[in-house]
Parts: structure tokens; sequence; C-alpha cells
């Protein structure tokens, strides 16, 4: 997923949806701080900060799972919808209608976290050294 070609602003979206998007991130980030306290953790002695504890894992590959998650959500989504309008009974409408919620909001997510990314970007290629 190409997250550059989306647009940058979250104007168009409706109070629930921006509210359903601050409690999607407020659990990423209880997710991602209770990461960083198993990381800050004590571990093995000898370990290296490369290394480190077991569960420890670093910004790359916490973002990239997330990436994961969120298309995989999407796939899940969109396999859904094609068997409900195949006419499957074992598929329910309202499955298909939560499922579609939570990759729009696991989308919404990703997309804020990828613009808050560029603007911290921009904020340090803008700074006088």
């Amino acid at each position: 997923m190409d997250l550059r070609l989306l647009p940058m602003h979250t104007a168009s979206m409706s109070p629930a949806q921006l509210a359903a998007l601050r409690a999607a991130q407020k659990a990423l980030a209880a997710k991602a701080a209770g990461a960083d306290a198993a990381s800050a953790a004590p571990s093995v002695a000898g370990a290296t900060p490369a290394t480190g504890a077991a569960g420890s894992v670093g910004f790359g590959t916490a973002l990239r799972n997330a990436l994961q998650e969120v298309s995989a959500a999407q796939q899940r989504a969109s396999a859904l919808q094609n068997e409900v309008q195949k006419g499957n009974r074992n598929v329910s409408l309202e499955e298909t209608m939560v499922a579609m919620q939570k990759a729009q909001i696991g989308f919404q997510a990703a997309l804020h976290v990828r613009n808050r990314m560029m603007q911290a970007y921009t904020d340090v290629m803008n700074m006088q050294v």
C-alpha cells in the first residue's frame, strides 16, 4: 500500500470517524507503550540494544507489522463483501459491515501516522543547523 498517494488532510471525515480514529490511535499508542515498557525492562545480562529482549521490536518492524495488519483487514473485508454479493448465506451482512468499518478505521489510522511522519520529516528538514 503506497500511502504517499493519499490526501494529507482529514477535513472530509465525520466527527464519528474522527472519534473512531482517535480511539484506534490510543489503542495503538497503548500497545506501543506496552512494547516500550517491555523493551525498557531489564533484559538478559550481556544483551545489547540490538539484540535486546526477545519481545522487543524496532520502529520499522512495528510499522511494517501495523501496515500488514491493515492490509489483511482490507483484504478480509473485500473477501467478505464479495461473498455477500455472490449471495453466500454463510456470511452475514453485519459481519461484512463490521469488517469494512474496521478496515476503514485501520486505514485512516495508518494515513494519520503517515501524515504525522511526513510533517515531522518536513519540520526536521526545515530546521537550521
